[in-house]
This record gives C-alpha cells, sequence and structure tokens, in this order.
C-alpha cells in the first residue's frame, strides 16, 4: 500500500443508499470468494452507523440464500470491564444486528474480550493479532468516523504505526456512548482496539459518516494531512478507501469523487 496523500475518494449519498451499495460490494465479494473455493475475512465495526448495512446483509441471506458459511469476522473493539452478556457490549450487539440473523457461528466471529483480566492485556492483544494473520489478513473493514476522528478506538495522539492494545478513551467518546450507558459514568473508561497499523493492513476499507454533527469532522479528515492528531487522516493513501457520507456530512466537500 503507498503511503502517498492522495485524497480519501467519497461518494455522497444517503445512509440507505450506502448500505446497500456496501452490502452488495460484501456480497458480490462472498460469492466470488465462494465460487473459487476461497473465504473471506471481514472487519466489523458497531455503534448506528453500520446498522443498515447489517439489515442489508440479513435480508440478502434471507431472501437471496447468500451463505456467510466461508467469512470470518473480526471486531474492531471492545469495552474493556464489561461483563460477557452485558447488553451494551459489542459482543452482545453484533449477535443482536448481525451474526444470529446470517447464521454465522461463535467460531467465524472474534471480538476482543470484554472481561479480560489487566495482566492479560498484552497477551490476549497479541492473539488477536495473529488469529487476524492467520485467517489472511482482513479483505474488507467498515469504519465509522469519530467526532474527534477516531477510527476504532483509536483516539487522537494514536501513532500510524499501533496494533490491537489497550487504549483510553477520551472524554468525547464516552460522552457519545452516554446515553447507552445511562450517564457517562457509567460508560467504560478502556476498550481493546484494532490499531491503526491494524486496519490499514485491511485490502478494502469503507469508511462511513452521515449527518451534520459529522460534517466538521468530515471535513478535516479530506483536507488534513496524516497526523496522529486526527488519526481517521491515516487513511489517505491507502489503495482502496472509499467514504460514504450524504450531503449533511460532507458540506462543502460536496459531490462524489
Amino acid at each position: 500500500m503507498t503511503t502517498a496523500l492522495t485524497p480519501i475518494p467519497h461518494v455522497q449519498c444517503s445512509p440507505e443508499e450506502a448500505a446497500s451499495t456496501v452490502a452488495r460490494e460484501i456480497s458480490d465479494l462472498i460469492r466470488a470468494r465462494r465460487a473459487a473455493g476461497r473465504g473471506v475475512v471481514l472487519g466489523l465495526a458497531t455503534g448506528r452507523t453500520p446498522l443498515g448495512i447489517y439489515a442489508e446483509l440479513a435480508r440478502l441471506h434471507r431472501e437471496e440464500r447468500l451463505d456467510f458459511s466461508n467469512v470470518t469476522a473480526f471486531n474492531l473493539d471492545e469495552y474493556l470491564g464489561l461483563r460477557p452478556g452485558h447488553p451494551r457490549s459489542y459482543r452482545r450487539y453484533m449477535r443482536e444486528h448481525l451474526f444470529d440473523a446470517i447464521g454465522l457461528l461463535a467460531e467465524q466471529a472474534h471480538i476482543p474480550s470484554s472481561d479480560v483480566a489487566p495482566g492479560q492485556w498484552e497477551a490476549h492483544c497479541r492473539e488477536y493479532e495473529r488469529l487476524i494473520a492467520d485467517a489472511g489478513g482482513i479483505d474488507l473493514q467498515l469504519l465509522g468516523l469519530g467526532r474527534n476522528g477516531h477510527i476504532g478506538f483509536n483516539e487522537p495522539g494514536s501513532e500510524r504505526d499501533t496494533r490491537t492494545r489497550v487504549v483510553e478513551l477520551a472524554r468525547t467518546t464516552r460522552e457519545d456512548a452516554a446515553g447507552d450507558f445511562g450517564g457517562v459514568d457509567n460508560v467504560p473508561e478502556r476498550a481493546i482496539s484494532m490499531g491503526i497499523a491494524t486496519i490499514l493492513s485491511a485490502r478494502r476499507i469503507r469508511l462511513l459518516a452521515f449527518g451534520v454533527g459529522k460534517r466538521e469532522i468530515v471535513e478535516r479528515t479530506l483536507t488534513s494531512p496524516p497526523s496522529p492528531q486526527l488519526p481517521a487522516t491515516f487513511l489517505r493513501g491507502h489503495s482502496d478507501v472509499r467514504l460514504y457520507a450524504d450531503a449533511a456530512a460532507l458540506g462543502a466537500a460536496g459531490g462524489a469523487r
């Protein structure tokens, strides 16, 4: 992958159009790999942004018999300090919003542990990286865009060479999650996240951002040079990255490129 400071290609579309387009791309990849007798490795995100994609993948499974048996999935991140099965854990989120609907088995779905003991953090993160490598690397990575420019839970200050690790969550990130946890004080202070280098190792990256609340950070991501202070800018120069955003999020950036 090149590190040239090329712009991030972007497509202006509604969230519904983005969901349909990205889900169809994933479907086509799964079917093509199946025809070739090969598997697919997906990198998955949580939050509100990818819900439309997951609903469309479930529809394709249900109505068009899209078979996920050749798919291996790795989630970007997980909160630390939550008990197994916690209603706000990303493991629970993925089961409710995608895995159960498409018949993805537990052995196909990898998510960092939410209750790993502090003394095991480093080993757990190394093992997650090993599992990704052993699966052949991520073919297509889904990403949302945090309002402080984070991707995964790579908060401002994250370096380009970071790998899966324990991170301290920024106050803005915890505030954004406060509604789900009944207050910011209930939001975990730490998470396990794929690193920037882990994300950039994916062969395709699809970034999504919608709504006027993302306008400023989208503009900065599209126009700023790569910097640890704005982790999403490290996506510039990736050989196959695309941003899907609506008119409200793109603002002055406008159009499709």
